[in-house]
């Protein structure tokens, strides 16, 4: 691999995701930040189909990467806004948990740390299924089956989510 410092082919894995150069450069190759919204309109938790790989065509909750600069809820209020044409403000979500997460993209396998957030409606809003989502519908949160979902993370948060609703 090249030296992003020094350009030569001389960057060796070092220790987990540590590599290091011979011109004294230190590189760690650490997990994306991603986000995604479990919204609920009363028994119905809001879900979209993926419209680009990786799991085009699959289920997932709306949502996406932290860009640099963001907070993790900065960043899903923009992305529910360009997927859904949603506005809402970070004061309405209500944090839901972590998971781990495999995202391969080009040959690559990222990991990724997924934040969820609740963010609970009493009416249903206007939505626009646009940019990385190809439809958007409202499903009874225990009719969803985890199969039907693109990534280990989405089917752990709607197992958690299943579990603490129907307690």
């Amino acid at each position: 691999m090249y030296c992003p410092r020094c350009g030569q082919p001389r960057l060796q894995h070092h220790a987990h995701h540590e590599y290091h150069c011979q011109c004294g450069f230190h590189y760690f190759h650490n997990v994306a930040a991603a986000v995604a919204a479990l919204i609920l309109l009363g028994d119905e938790l809001l879900v979209v189909r993926r419209a680009r790989d990786p799991g085009k065509g699959l289920l997932d909750f709306p949502g996406g990467f932290v860009d640099p600069g963001e907070t993790l809820e900065q960043a899903l209020c923009r992305e529910l806004d360009e997927e859904l044409a949603l506005t809402v403000t970070p004061e309405q979500l209500h944090w839901f948990g972590s998971e781990s997460n495999l995202y391969p993209y080009d040959g690559i396998q990222y990991h990724t740390c997924d934040g969820y957030f609740l963010l609970e409606l009493t009416t249903r809003p206007q939505l626009a299924s646009q940019d990385d989502i190809s439809d958007h519908h409202w499903t009874p949160w225990h009719q969803l089956q985890e199969a039907d979902f693109a990534f280990d993370s989405s089917r752990r948060a709607l197992r958690r989510l299943q579990r603490a609703r129907a307690k």
